[in-house]
């Protein structure tokens, strides 16, 4: 089946908001390369799923790309951590990251070598499906959207779960952040050819590249880049409205193909696999150049930002140990942190958090660009029902929640939340509701893990 690549329509997914997309900032800016840092800060936990721990100790040598912590027992759900610089391990200590948690952290001091130890690239298409999927697992690649989902895992759905659509979200709804078109736009080669090898190892012949119709500038470069590759006939692009959360998987999957993630289940359940465009980018560069995940392209913005750009850092780097000809902020004016994007990010109390893989944005906000106001009951207006692009019903999740009654707040689509915070932004109320419906999943979790125990 042959794809139009010129006369597409605008779709989009019912519900959702019309934001404003504060990307003027750094929108069409080129992305800048990070000075080396001084000293890297790497948390050795950065994916969903098993827990790792430190391969090295104080006063070890590593070079940039060696692998510096694993899980006891490496299985299905773990991924490893490289390091992103060539130093010496000055410690292994716990230290603050973007969750507001403290973890445990590998601190590496640069050496100024730049020695790395990379894997030997690797050909796709001449290698079995268990090895292109082992190379995923070693490169330590996680989903950079957002949620640090192993990749590895993410390409090996169950065989009763049959994929014929392949999603690369470029959407990027969230404002402020414009990291995923830097990436379509300097990359466009390393995207198509991550598209191909992802497509490969899957099995699937069908691909969709979504962008939001503000970036659709691109589609020339795109075009190009997948007539060089041979995949006019298997590789199509998706325009759809700017609308968040548009890239959201669930969003993105009906606005492109029509189908319908059903109630508890995942994009694998309508036949459809979503991965984010930079993360295809580090699936290239894993296969042609051998190099794990030890870079991170991410957005910084907002009002107390002095220097809003687009940048690639080494993960672990801290935006005060940058130069302040690179990244100068206005302390003055900084009133929120946020790590991530204004919707779905999480406000942190300091700058000295270290960049990890999932971090696709830091926003410098300013009093004018926040509010920090009281809560008020709820007036049953409907608002965040008539928002919510899930269809659920927040105000019943909340009331179940404020009552103690999980088992409602289940009924009325808790575990179906994909955390928006649409809901959040349309309260006349101000009422946290994202925040309160985490704690809950928290809890719920904690109840059935209580109950397989016993």
């Amino acid at each position: 089946m042959r794809f139009s690549q010129t006369s597409m329509k605008v779709s989009s997914f019912k519900r959702g908001l019309k934001l404003p997309t504060r990307k003027h900032a750094t929108e069409g800016k080129p992305v800048e390369l990070v000075p080396q840092p001084k000293t890297v800060v790497i948390p050795i936990n950065q994916h969903f799923g098993a827990p790792n721990r430190s391969l090295v100790k104080p006063g070890d040598t590593v070079k940039r790309g060696q692998k510096i912590a694993e899980a006891i027992n490496p299985g299905l759900m773990t991924v490893p951590v490289h390091a992103s610089i060539s130093g010496v391990v000055k410690k292994v200590e716990p230290r603050l990251q973007s969750n507001n948690n403290d973890g445990l952290c590998v601190i590496i001091e640069n050496n100024e070598t730049n020695e790395t130890a990379f894997m030997p690239p690797l050909d796709v298409f001449a290698c079995s499906r268990e090895e292109a999927l082992a190379r995923l697992r070693e490169a330590g690649l996680t989903g950079m959207g957002g949620a640090g989902f192993p990749t590895h895992v993410k390409l090996s759905p169950p065989l009763n779960k049959p994929i014929d659509v392949f999603i690369a979200d470029g959407a990027e709804c969230e404002p402020y952040l414009t990291t995923d078109e830097a990436v379509i736009t300097e990359k466009p080669d390393l995207l198509i050819k991550g598209l191909a090898i992802a497509m490969k190892i899957t099995g699937v012949k069908r691909s969709i590249i979504g962008m939001e119709d503000n970036k659709q500038r691109l589609i020339p470069l795109l075009e190009q880049e997948i007539r060089l590759a041979g995949l006019t006939d298997s590789v199509a692009i998706g325009l759809c409205k700017t609308r968040y959360p548009q890239g959201g998987e669930k969003m993105l999957i009906t606005t492109l193909t029509g189908r319908e993630v059903p109630s508890g289940g995942l994009p694998m359940d309508a036949g459809c696999i979503v991965q984010n465009v930079g993360t295809l980018v580090a699936i290239a560069e894993a296969f042609i150049q051998g190099k794990p995940l030890i870079d991170r392209d991410l957005t910084v913005s907002g009002g107390a930002c002095k220097l809003p750009k687009n940048i690639r850092a080494p993960i672990g780097s801290m935006l005060p140990d940058m130069p302040k000809e690179f990244m100068d902020i206005d302390y003055s004016r900084l009133k929120k942190i946020l790590f991530g994007g204004p919707m779905m990010g999480t406000a942190v109390s300091t700058v000295m958090i270290p960049i990890q893989k999932n971090t696709s944005g830091i926003i410098l906000m300013t009093q004018e660009e926040t509010y920090i106001d009281r809560e008020s009951p709820c007036i049953r207006c409907g608002r965040c029902l008539r928002n919510c692009p899930c269809h659920l019903s927040p105000a019943l999740m909340n009331i179940g929640l404020e009552a103690g009654d999980l088992d409602e707040a289940l009924r009325a689509g808790l575990m179906d939340c994909i955390e928006c915070g649409s809901c959040t932004y349309m309260c006349p109320a101000r009422i946290k509701l994202v925040q309160r419906f985490r704690v809950g999943k928290q809890r719920l979790r904690a109840r059935q893990a209580a109950a397989k125990k016993a």
